[in-house]
């Protein structure tokens, strides 16, 4: 007897037009160009955020006409949690976006680079999956390694610690976002879980600017500029060609690319900024990546490859 394989919708092309090497290297190029922009931009964080999304809504508009009747099939339990992965995802982009005007580049991402472990112990939380010991064994010495960072900027100054623990909050919202897109992403097409995501958030920080009074006109064209650019560099060129990627590539293999934005936006900071790298983050730099070399040790994570990495995520630079 042949059982007919049920199709989930999003099948697997047996290969990409192209080398996954070549988007793979344009997208960890383009998330490390995240904090640069941030850092250039005057304007408060919750402005950035705002039009870095309304940018990205009006480029993935034209490219998902076919998907809108998806739309209607999406239930009411699903659009609840839409609604909380787009507010995470503003949380993440607000506290994240704020670090960089209190701590150096290298910390805030080093720090950041610790969403997979976090979103582990989500995992581990709310969904019971457990987690192999080289998994558990990095969290330890990631944790260990964000600590160390954090040590060494309490004693620089206590601005750039606050730099980092807003950084930390900015991590713990996207891996909320994560968790629930790991949800979300089983019954939602990942093009209509980014593009009502991505409305969410543009919602969230409007209202946010509104109710606190921040000015969101008025800016000039360098502003404009950057707003624009961080739509289209680490959000099209970055995110959203690790989106399409994992169509080919496991998740595992985008998950490494954590590891560039760290090294490619400190290594842009000591170029564009004169902003050195200091001991105590070259050593927790080291001890973050070894964690989160334990933590993707194939099988550690105890989760499956699709689940691992969505769109919005990652969206978190």
């Amino acid at each position: 007897m042949t059982t007919k394989k049920r199709s989930t919708g999003n099948p697997f092309p047996p290969s990409p037009p192209i080398a996954p090497i070549i988007p793979l290297l344009v997208g960890m190029i383009a998330i490390s160009f995240a904090p640069i922009l941030v850092r250039y931009s005057e304007a408060p964080a919750s402005v950035q955020g705002m039009y870095r999304m309304l940018f990205t809504l009006l480029l993935m508009l034209p490219f998902g006409t076919k998907q809108f009747p998806g739309i209607l099939r999406i239930s009411g339990k699903d659009w609840m949690l839409l609604g909380f992965a787009g507010i995470f995802l503003g949380l993440h982009f607000l506290l994240w976006m704020e670090s960089i005007d209190y701590t150096s580049i290298a910390s805030s991402t080093i720090i950041l680079s610790l969403e997979p472990v976090l979103v582990m112990i989500g995992a581990f939380a709310f969904f019971r999956d457990k987690p192999a010991k080289a998994a558990v064994l990095g969290l330890v010495v990631a944790i260990a390694g964000v600590v160390f960072v954090g040590s060494g900027d309490l004693g620089i100054s206590r601005s750039a610690f606050v730099g980092d623990a807003l950084s930390f909050f900015s991590t713990l919202a996207i891996a909320g976002n994560m968790l629930l897109a790991k949800r979300i992403l089983t019954r939602v097409s990942s093009y209509l879980y980014s593009l009502i995501v991505f409305a969410v958030t543009f919602l969230f920080f409007a209202v946010y600017n509104l109710s606190a009074g921040v000015r969101v006109a008025g800016y000039p064209g360098k502003e404009w500029l950057i707003f624009l650019l961080l739509a289209i560099v680490p959000t099209v060129f970055g995110h959203m060609v690790f989106n399409w990627l994992l169509t080919y590539v496991s998740a595992t293999t985008i998950s490494m690319s954590v590891f560039a934005e760290p090294v490619g936006a400190s290594l842009l900071a000591m170029v564009l900024f004169r902003e050195m790298v200091t001991g105590f983050q070259i050593a927790g730099g080291i001890l973050v990546i070894i964690g989160l070399l334990l933590y993707l040790k194939p099988g550690a994570a105890g989760v499956t490859p699709a689940a691992s990495y969505t769109d919005g995520q990652t969206l978190e630079r």
